[in-house]
């Protein structure tokens, strides 16, 4: 990775923030792109990078984020499409509630991957690492919302890999549960019921996971064990979900 050009967006923070110290430890030139631009330079400054703003809910600012970029650090190695949210709640959510998290949580990844990916293709290859979740293996009990976008996530690297893993395009897919950031600070809810990481655990695994060339990074290896559950016996699966969220609701009620 040593003077690699790196992008992380929602680097200001959280597993962006674990990312981007993780990549300048091993030497890459690291770009931190956050729509909380002071934030993002603050870090930048303390790990010898550059930061840029960004509202990866705008699809024109994460363009222009990949211009500026390849004009003032030359061509991407690495874009590491991070930015997530999530909106609590089930389908009665007003459709702003709905369009924003789409917006940021899939969208983003689709405009990152459309900006990057012909450059990277012309030169034989780079890297697209996707944040996504273990909700988007699993489900996520207490938001439809981001049950739902993490799945689509899901679906949207699992494409790319497929498409593009013969032209020189490696995928990495990130879902861990719960994780120690400013989106867990009230509490991971069920998602931390093997208990809640470190960010830095994620970022270590990620790094890890692109020098083994892997698709799928699990920061909670017993993700793994819930998949094959769920594959095995879809509707038993569904079941014990059902039982966990009664529990889950009857111990927070």
């Amino acid at each position: 990775m040593e003077n690699k050009v790196v992008v992380v967006t929602g680097g200001a923070g959280g597993i962006g923030a674990a990312l981007c110290r993780r990549f300048a430890n091993i030497n890459a030139k690291v770009v931190v792109a956050d729509i909380d631009e002071p934030a993002a330079k603050a870090l930048a400054d303390q790990i010898n990078g550059m930061a840029f703003g960004c509202d990866v809910s705008k699809g024109n600012d994460i363009v222009e984020l990949v211009r500026q970029v390849e004009a003032q650090c030359g061509q991407i190695d690495v874009f590491c499409s991070n930015a997530g949210i999530i909106v609590m709640g089930g389908v009665e959510l007003p459709a702003a509630h709905w369009q924003r998290i789409w917006d940021i949580n899939v969208m983003a990844h689709i405009h990152a991957a459309k900006a990057v990916l012909p450059g990277m293709m012309a030169r034989g290859g780079g890297w697209f690492v996707c944040t996504a979740s273990a909700a988007g293996l699993l489900s996520q009990i207490g938001s439809i919302p981001y049950s739902v976008t993490k799945h689509a996530a899901v679906g949207f690297a699992e494409s790319l890999a497929i498409t593009y893993g013969d032209r020189g395009i490696k995928v990495a897919l990130v879902c861990p549960q719960a994780v120690r950031t400013a989106m867990t600070a009230q509490g991971g809810g069920v998602a931390a019921v093997d208990g809640m990481i470190e960010a830095d655990q994620v970022a270590a695994d990620v790094i890890v996971a692109m020098e083994q060339e892997r698709f799928l990074v699990l920061p909670h290896p017993q993700v793994k064990d819930y998949m094959q559950r769920k594959t095995a016996d879809y509707d038993r699966w569904i079941g014990g979900m059902q039982r966990l969220k009664k529990r889950f609701e009857k111990a927070h009620s």
